[in-house]
């Protein structure tokens, strides 16, 4: 099958020059950059209006003002803070209809071997009051692509479904999942979406759907590590003149890492962090409550003072004048040595 990438017809030649402003406004010549995440926000108390079993681990909740009050605007791709009860904080996108000003929604897949912000919120119930903060965005949907292909493994529907609605007839979703009862909202997508359970139709091969996508198109993919990198690695040579855009549904292991020491140094203790683990999941070991969240290096919950030591900086937050004596526990290392930490 011949790709956008080995024919250059005068056709595509016409379509990448028309589309080479919308990719110079919108993105960078390879993957759009992570978009900055919006720190001015709103901090908000919330009653669980509603809790809704959407498929096999997953439950909807329905979040609005105690008295009624309208809640802050928000665009497709946006997310919420939530704050629990245990201190836990833990981000949700909202996938509700952003014209509601008076409900969000959100889904959460219940882990069971996680470290417990998902079981905690699968014991929530209608009357629960919460705090949230948001709405942020860090997936931010482009309204004036030529077109659309929205690709969505397993709770990466929740980002992707108000994206879809937004983008009507210019718009094709893909909705990938182990099986059907493990897939949220499947009456809730657009007629034509293809739905593709892996006990139906086999493992997707996820360079021949990016293939399909037209040229010029932005292509949203939100799911685990796998499929995100394998987006990433092949979409350009399918379709030079695409921009994709990514989200993440869970932390990516730690690649290229080698062991070191972090000191802490209000107690003095020394922790030994392993080439294949984070420096947030070393610290949890001796510090269980200390306070994390995305765990993908950009929302900045677990940024920490650093005393003493380089460090090799792996997020997308962090401004110049912090990276001297800061880093986030989550993504970054050390360039080399030991790394006092302000904890």
């Amino acid at each position: 099958m011949s790709t956008a990438a080995d024919v250059a017809t005068p056709s595509l030649r016409a379509i990448a020059v028309a589309v080479d402003v919308y990719k110079k406004v919108f993105t960078r010549p390879a993957i759009s950059p992570p978009h900055p995440v919006r720190h001015s926000g709103f901090d908000l108390d919330v009653t669980v209006e509603s809790v809704r079993a959407e498929a096999t681990d997953v439950v909807s909740l329905v979040l609005t003002r105690p008295g009624g009050e309208s809640l802050p605007s928000w665009r497709p791709g946006s997310h919420i803070d939530v704050f629990l009860e245990s201190g836990r904080q833990r981000q949700y996108s909202l996938c509700g209809d952003p014209r509601d000003r008076y409900r969000y929604r959100i889904a959460v897949r219940r882990i069971a071997d996680g470290d417990g912000g998902s079981r905690e919120m699968h014991t929530l119930r209608a009357g629960d009051r919460l705090r949230i903060r948001g709405p942020r965005n860090a997936f931010t949907f482009v309204e004036t692509a030529p077109s659309y292909l929205f690709v969505a493994a397993g709770i990466g529907i929740t980002p992707l479904l108000p994206m879809a609605r937004a983008a009507g007839t210019r718009g094709r979703l893909v909705y990938l999942g182990r099986s059907r009862d493990t897939m949220p909202f499947l009456d809730e997508v657009p007629g034509d979406t293809e739905i593709r359970p892996d006990d139906e139709a086999g493992a997707a091969d996820i360079p021949a759907l990016l293939a399909t996508a037209a040229p010029g198109a932005a292509v949203y993919v939100c799911g685990p590590p796998p499929v995100l990198d394998l987006a990433q690695r092949t979409l350009f040579a399918l379709n030079p003149t695409a921009s994709l855009h990514t989200e993440l549904f869970s932390a990516r292991p730690v690649t290229d890492g080698r062991e070191f020491d972090v000191v802490l140094a209000r107690s003095g203790r020394t922790v030994r962090v392993g080439s294949t683990e984070t420096a947030l999941d070393a610290l949890r070991r001796v510090r269980p409550d200390v306070v994390f969240s995305c765990r993908q290096g950009f929302c900045g919950t677990c940024k920490t003072r650093v005393l003493a030591g380089e460090v090799d900086h792996r997020d997308r937050l962090l401004t110049p004048a912090e990276r001297p004596d800061h880093l986030l526990t989550c993504v970054s290392r050390s360039a080399g040595g030991v790394l006092t930490l302000d904890l």
